[in-house]
C-alpha cells in the first residue's frame, strides 16, 4: 500500500462529497453519499475503513478478506505515510459475492506483539495442517519495517504472534502464494514509505545511498521473493529479485514510472501461467506480468485496472465460484488518502490469457 498524498483530481471531488469521518478509536460511522452510483462497485462494508484487501477462499469455501484497518489517528500528513497508523487487524467474510458481509472482532492488536513500535500495514493469511497464519508488515522499535507471524486455529482469529520478527524479514506488503506442489512463497516490498530502497546492499541503510530513487536510466527495484520454511514461520531460503522485463527482454527502468514496481505485489497462477500484479504507486495503476515460475523473470504485460480515487491502490486476485475476482480499495466513503474502504468487481480474461483492464469509475 502506497503510503503518501493525495491523488489530484477526483479525489478532491469526493471528499467534498463526502459525508463521514472516523473516529480516533476506529469507531467510524460511514453513511452513503450522493454519488455512488459512479463508482464501478460499491464498499463491502460502511461501518469500519478498510484497504488492501487480501481475499482467500479457504476449505470450507467461505470467502475471506484481510485488510488493513485505517484509522483517523491524528497523525500529520507526509511522504512516508506516517498519517497510515493503524494498529490492528479485523477479518471480513461472506458466502458469497454479494452477499451478507461479516466483520470478526479484532483479529490481532498491536499491543500483543511484544516486538511493535508502530504502523501495521496491509497483511496477508495463509493456511497450512489446520493453522492459519497471518503475515503482517509493522515497524519494529527501531522504525524499521519487519514482517510478523501470527498463528490461529479459526481465520477469524484472535492470532497470536510470534515473539520475534521472521529473521532477515523487511519492507511491506507481503503475499504469501501457495504452488501447486504445496510449496509457500513471500513476495513482499515496496519503495518509498516501505523503505524497500533502504535494503539494496542487503543490510539497513536509513539514507538509501545504493537505490534507483532519482536514477531514471538504472533498473527499477523489484519485489523479493523467498520460500518459506516448513513451518510457515521463517524464510527457507534469502530473498531473491523478482525481475520483470519489458517486452524486449531488458529489465524495466526506475523511470518507467507507469509500468515499474511500487508496492502491493500479490501472485497467482492460471493455466500454468504465474501472474505477477503489482502497483505502480504514484501512477496509480495496478499492472501485471507473468513467467513460467514463480521466481521469474516475469514480463510486463499491461493494466489490470485504470487510477480509483485516492493515492493508494492495493488489491487481491482470487477465483470464486469459476470465475476471478480482483479485490481492491478506493476513498468512496470518506475522500480522505487514508480512511479507504474495501470493493470487489469480476476480472475476465481474453483467450490468450491477457486481462481485461477495469475502469473503476464509470463515464
Amino acid at each position: 500500500m502506497a503510503k503518501f498524498g493525495f491523488k489530484i483530481g477526483s479525489a478532491i471531488i469526493v471528499a467534498a462529497l463526502s459525508a463521514c469521518s472516523a473516529a480516533s478509536d476506529g469507531g467510524e460511522t460511514a453513511i452513503e453519499s450522493a454519488s455512488d452510483s459512479k463508482y464501478l462497485s460499491q464498499p463491502l462494508v460502511r461501518e469500519i475503513y478498510t484497504a488492501d484487501p487480501s481475499a482467500h477462499v479457504w476449505a470450507d469455501g467461505r470467502i475471506y478478506v484481510y485488510p488493513s484497518h485505517d484509522i483517523d489517528a491524528g497523525v500529520p500528513e507526509d511522504d512516508l505515510g506516517s498519517h497510515f497508523a493503524m494498529r490492528d487487524y479485523r477479518v471480513l467474510s461472506m458466502d458469497n459475492i454479494g452477499g451478507k458481509v461479516t466483520v470478526h472482532d479484532v483479529a490481532l492488536d498491536i499491543a500483543d506483539v511484544p516486538w511493535a513500535g508502530r504502523q501495521m500495514w496491509a497483511p496477508d493469511a495463509a493456511y497450512k495442517d489446520g493453522t492459519y497464519y497471518l503475515y503482517f508488515p509493522v515497524k519494529d522499535k527501531s522504525d524499521i519495517f519487519r514482517m510478523g507471524v501470527a498463528t490461529s486455529k479459526s481465520p477469524t482469529g484472535p492470532f497470536k504472534a510470534q515473539a520475534e520478527p521472521m529473521k532477515g524479514s523487511y519492507s511491506i506488503d507481503p503475499n504469501v502464494f501457495k504452488d501447486d506442489d504445496g510449496a509457500h512463497y513471500m513476495i513482499f516490498g515496496g519503495i518509498w514509505g516501505g523503505q524497500l530502497q533502504k535494503w539494496v546492499s542487503g543490510s539497513y541503510d536509513p539514507k538509501g545511498s545504493n537505490s534507483d530513487l532519482g536514477k531514471p536510466d538504472e533498473a527499477a527495484l523489484t519485489p523479493k521473493i523467498a520460500r518459506l520454511s516448513d513451518n510457515m514461520l521463517e524464510f527457507a531460503e534469502p530473498p531473491r529479485d523478482v525481475v520483470i522485463l519489458d517486452e524486449t527482454g531488458a529489465p524495466l527502468k526506475a523511470g518507467d514510472t507507469a509500468r515499474r514496481f511500487f508496492e502491493g505485489a500479490w501472485v497467482f497462477k492460471r493455466n500454468g501461467t504465474y501472474y505477477l500484479t503489482y502497483s505502480t504507486g504514484d501512477t496509480h495503476f495496478l499492472v501485471y506480468a507473468t513467467a513460467t515460475t514463480p521466481y521469474g523473470p516475469f514480463t510486463y504485460k499491461g493494466k489490470i485496472m485504470e487510477p480509483v480515487e485516492g493515492w493508494t491502490t492495493h488489491h487481491s486476485i482470487v477465483p470464486v465460484g469459476g470465475k476471478w475476482y480482483l479485490f481492491y480499495h478506493d476513498t468512496q466513503l470518506s475522500g480522505k488518502t487514508h480512511l479507504r474502504n474495501v470493493k470487489v468487481t469480476e476480472m475476465n480474461f481474453n483467450p490468450d490469457g491477457s486481462i481485461q483492464t477495469i475502469q473503476p469509475l464509470k463515464k
